[in-house]
């Protein structure tokens, strides 16, 4: 695989993005889970749907075929959803959690509508859905890699800002942090980061590239940095092994890279439990 990598553009394009993805998709975890936002990711890649299927829809009412990248459309719907959780968010003041299931109402519907007018399903959007190693362009690359780095540049800049808003909203608030305006930056953040990641692992499985491999980190992991670390290295591996593990048996990379997840999230259980039970017969 490893020639084909350097003979076939699409493989290094898949390849690329899946190590870049791999980094940002569980960094960002880490404060979703953190802060009990897990739903969050699965309410903005059915946003991303709607964009995504409003792309081709658009392209096949007007005979734009290839005119519209279909993941800007999905990255302006993701981050419109995202705005929208916001508002609702203040509008549900005591029940904010309320926002992201209207949300994720909100996007399966609006898709639904617009894979109907594009009279159903096609190849296209079945690679969407489900990740496709040749769907991914250089063009694509460049994106994901500008929102790699906006990424890591705020997580290292606001770290700490992130870190107490994470564990204790109300004090990060009386200590005069802008919470507001972090919180906005940090969920536009993980909209680009969903309609990024649709290429490999496909909308309706992305958000579990962003809270397996964090999942698997908080079972091991003795502190908060810790977690972080692990969550990314479980993310890259799941992507990378993934990869290579779908290319070899000729199967789905989304779903590869899912199951992937998974068994490490099984492993790192059971060395949990190993451990605690070897901590029980010395004592």
């Amino acid at each position: 695989m490893i020639s084909g990598i350097l003979r076939y553009e699409f493989l290094q394009n898949t390849f690329l993005s899946g190590a870049l993805i791999g980094v940002i998709a569980p960094l960002l975890g880490v404060f979703i889970v953190v802060r009990r936002l897990s739903l969050i990711a699965d309410a903005l890649s059915h946003v991303t749907l709607s964009g995504i299927a409003a792309s081709l829809l658009l392209e096949k009412k007007l005979g734009l075929s290839g005119a519209i990248n279909p993941l800007y459309m999905g990255m302006a719907f993701s981050v419109a959803g995202s705005l929208f959780i916001e508002k609702l968010r203040d509008v549900y003041k005591h029940y904010q959690e309320l926002a992201i299931p209207i949300i994720l109402s909100g996007g399966i519907g609006i898709g639904v509508i617009f894979i109907s007018l594009a009279d159903g399903f096609n190849a296209d959007l079945f690679s969407y859905l489900f990740g496709s190693v040749t769907a991914v362009s250089r063009v694509d690359v460049w994106t994901i890699a500008a929102i790699s780095v906006f990424v890591l540049a705020v997580v290292v800049l606001l770290y700490k800002e992130l870190f107490l808003l994470s564990f204790d909203e109300e004090h990060a608030k009386a200590s005069g942090i802008a919470s507001k305006a972090i919180h906005f930056v940090f969920i536009v953040m993980v909209a680009l980061v969903i309609a990024a990641s649709m290429r490999i692992v496909g909308i309706l499985l992305v958000s579990s590239l962003m809270t397996l491999p964090v999942a698997a980190s908080m079972r091991i992991a003795k502190g908060f940095k810790q977690a972080i670390f692990l969550s990314v290295a479980f993310g890259e591996i799941s992507v990378i092994g993934g990869l290579f593990a779908a290319y070899y048996l000729d199967l789905a990379p989304g779903g590869t890279i899912v199951l992937l997840a998974i068994a490490i999230l099984v492993g790192a259980i059971i060395y949990k439990k190993a451990g605690l039970k070897r901590r029980f017969a010395k004592g």
